[in-house]
């Protein structure tokens, strides 16, 4: 007797893990856009009389953070550095410039904030750790790419990227759960202490990956 064996189709393979959570990050950059900063569509807005004082620094500032958030994903796209290096390149430096204008502005508003008495001065002490954390991370990553260390700095990048999306998590904490406004500076602590140890903990899992993926191919 024989036996017919049926046709399988093809197989539903699960999404990547780096995919997941670049879907994720999107998904945040959205739910802000369209919850906290939605002010930037509205002229007539309150936040605008908030933010008047020193609206002249929040543009740069602003500019330079969204275009970090914006083209930081891209650093991590295997496909972008081994088919258009310049472009990798170029997006990298844009990313460099973006932390190095937009942290030390972003600590110059909130101490700019804690005078006009909106903030308490630990909550500038979180975003100057905050500033702080991201140069590093960022010029560490620099300085391993001009070494020519490859791996330390698309490690340094991760690192770097952790800190840059902070701005992200602290917003939708607050309006995801409805936390009350003196919540922020808990929370902007809170997400300040675990930006190294998230990014660690994606290294180890995408070392995992890496170690098993040279497994089965030996």
């Amino acid at each position: 007797m024989t036996v017919i064996a049926e046709p399988v189709g093809p197989r539903f393979k699960l999404p990547r893990a780096k995919t997941l959570l670049f879907a994720a990050i999107a998904v945040m950059y959205a739910y802000v856009l369209v919850t906290t900063e939605s002010f930037l569509f509205d002229k007539s807005s309150p936040e605008w009389v908030h933010i008047a004082p020193f609206r002249m620094w929040l543009l740069p500032h602003g500019l330079a953070a969204a275009c970090a958030l914006f083209l930081g994903p891209f650093q991590f796209s295997e496909r972008l550095r081994r088919r258009y290096f310049t472009v990798h390149k170029t997006f990298g430096y844009l990313y460099i410039a973006g932390c190095y204008i937009g942290a030390p502005l972003g600590l110059y508003i909130q101490r700019f904030e804690e005078k006009l008495g909106t903030y308490s001065h630990s909550f500038t002490i979180a975003t100057a750790l905050d500033a702080a954390i991201w140069i590093f991370a960022t010029t560490m990553a620099l300085i391993m790419v001009r070494t020519k260390r490859v791996q330390q700095h698309r490690q340094w990048m991760i690192r770097s990227f952790a800190c840059a999306l902070i701005f992200l998590e602290v917003r939708t904490i607050m309006v995801f759960f409805q936390l009350p406004e003196p919540a922020v500076e808990a929370v902007v602590w809170a997400c300040v202490a675990a930006a190294f140890p998230i990014a660690d903990l994606v290294l180890q899992v995408d070392e995992l990956r890496r170690q098993k993926s040279r497994t089965a191919r030996a």
